[in-house]
């Protein structure tokens, strides 16, 4: 493979901001991170693929750890072909790294969709699948947002060992409301199996917060969305993740699931690196006309938000990984802390192998560039050039 160099961009690095440089990928690894001044004192091979991006931005591919569905594809069709679709649909909004994230179905369809993921692993056209989300079975239905409540489980052991046999290693993260009866034993089985214990769908107290903690849970699911409110006198879900500054958390930022004001707040007591970007996406998502299913209801998309057409409530999110970049630095966020969100934050929680989330010398030339106003020029996954627009 001949060199590329990505030359004359502003470099997020994930650990520095470099502007008027030069990113060079070789053998699909990240050669170097170079100013433009050594660059144009560097030979360059005659068959080296040059790029000039004239001032464009230039990050480690963005990773959703929380997406159900895209361009009319989710996670619960338990059909690999779907989970194909949607990772060849991310590179345009410059994912190279995805959970497809599943939520409560009856127990076979569960299993099947389990098995779907598992069989797309390792054929995946565009961005890679970094093992999925298990959202559920295990959460409160006191707290159920837009999951089948009928569908919700208490905790059963041999069937999370049927979930774990069926994904063969590759469950990364597992939502669960950490006041169940027995989750004690099954997030402490999670852990050990390597998979990252999130709560989520939860109305625990602050004291089942406690005790989470202590059995491993230190992640949280689209946090303020679907848990216990905060309270003066039980400070609940949200609370206790707030004031723990070793648990982390995603984020919806599509400007309706939380509010500007509300990030701000966040960002003031929790750590950044601790904030991690998610677009909790829909199959309709990318979709502009027709009849809308999600989770197997009739939604209607209203300013970017999905709207359960029975009732009125939110049903999840039409955001994209770039758009939800872009919506953060609009609230006033820096645009290096915003990035980071996308991208090495979510790498740093799952942290499984060959998971870059960084431009370091040696990691995978998992790449996007995108200009001033947020639109994805090109994505390279490995150092291969998926998508590209002029």
């Amino acid at each position: 493979m001949s060199l590329i160099c990505l030359h004359n961009a502003t470099v997020y690095t994930g650990i520095t901001v470099l502007p008027k440089s030069t990113v060079l990928i070789q053998d699909g690894k990240i050669e170097d991170v170079i100013s433009n001044e050594r660059f144009k004192k560097r030979q360059i091979p005659h068959n080296a693929q040059l790029f000039y991006l004239n001032g464009a931005n230039i990050s480690a591919g963005f990773i959703d750890t929380h997406i159900h569905g895209l361009n009319g594809f989710d996670t619960a069709d338990g059909s690999p072909d779907s989970i194909m679709e949607m990772s060849k649909a991310l590179l345009d909004y410059g994912v190279t790294g995805f959970c497809p994230t599943l939520y409560p179905q009856p127990d076979d369809n569960f299993l099947e969709s389990i098995k779907a993921v598992v069989a797309a692993i390792g054929k995946e056209p565009g961005a890679k699948i970094y093992g999925m989300h298990l959202e559920g079975p295990f959460v409160s239905a006191d707290k159920p947002g837009v999951l089948t409540g009928k569908y919700m489980r208490s905790v059963d052991i041999n069937l999370m060992k049927k979930y774990l046999e069926a994904a063969e290693g590759h469950i990364a993260i597992m939502t669960v409301a950490p006041e169940l009866k027995n989750m004690h034993d099954l997030a402490i089985l999670a852990g050990k199996s390597g998979i990252v214990v999130s709560a989520g769908h939860s109305n625990a107290t602050y004291e089942n917060m406690l005790e989470g903690f202590q059995a491993g849970i230190l992640h949280s699911t689209h946090f303020f969305n679907a848990m216990r409110r905060l309270h003066h006198r039980d400070p609940g879900v949200v609370g206790a993740i707030m004031i723990h500054a070793n648990v982390s958390c995603e984020v919806i930022a599509d400007g309706f699931h939380i509010h500007k004001a509300i990030m701000e707040l966040l960002l003031r007591v929790k750590p950044v690196h601790k904030v991690v970007l998610v677009t909790d996406a829909l199959k309709p998502t990318g979709l502009k006309s027709g009849t809308l299913i999600a989770n197997n209801e009739e939604v209607i998309l209203e300013n970017g938000l999905f709207i359960r057409k029975s009732d009125g409530t939110i049903a999840g999110s039409a955001l994209t990984m770039i758009k939800g970049v872009q919506n953060l630095y609009e609230m006033g966020i820096p645009l290096h802390d915003a990035i980071r969100m996308a991208s090495i934050n979510p790498a740093n929680v799952i942290n499984r192998q060959n998971i870059t989330g960084s431009l370091i010398p040696g990691k995978d030339a998992d790449v996007v560039v995108f200009d001033n106003d947020f639109n994805v020029m090109m994505t390279f996954v490995k150092g291969e050039l998926k998508k590209f627009s002029e």
